[in-house]
């Protein structure tokens, strides 16, 4: 994973945020997170969806058991981080959203419908996902 991951972010930032493949005419973001035990900055390619003038992304992880890693990272942050967006590079508050929380049903639809690949991964799990919400700081 670590290696399709520095290929999406070499080919990212190569070509001001487009990707193709699976990706191909969909928007991602980089997010940075800082990992929580280890302390070492990291960027974690993901799609994005827009609300309004937020950025949704999802911690989906394909439809794995848990939560990726840069959920709990995000968590443990101090609610904002940076993010690049095309070629841009924000700063933007974090908001995680749970699956109990009011909003989640209308935010995890907006993602996937924007990603409609997370059909597939609700398949391999009964783990719901959560939201990351970004909003970026002007």
């Amino acid at each position: 994973m670590a290696d399709f991951n520095a290929s999406v972010i070499e080919t990212f930032r190569a070509n001001g945020g487009a990707v193709d493949g699976p990706f191909e005419g969909k928007r991602l973001v980089l997010l940075h997170h800082v990992g929580r035990k280890s302390g070492r900055s990291r960027v974690t390619p993901l799609v994005a969806a827009a609300d309004g003038d937020a950025i949704l992304v999802c911690g989906s992880l394909g439809g794995a058991p848990a939560d990726p890693a840069w959920v709990a990272n995000i968590e443990a942050g101090p609610g904002q981080t940076t993010i690049e967006l095309g070629d841009q590079e924000l700063s933007a508050r974090t908001t995680v959203v749970r699956p109990s929380e009011p909003e989640w049903p209308r935010l995890y639809g907006i993602w996937s419908a924007y990603w409609p690949d997370s059909k597939e991964y609700e398949t391999h799990t009964s783990r719901k996902f959560p939201i990351i919400r970004l909003e970026p700081l002007s």
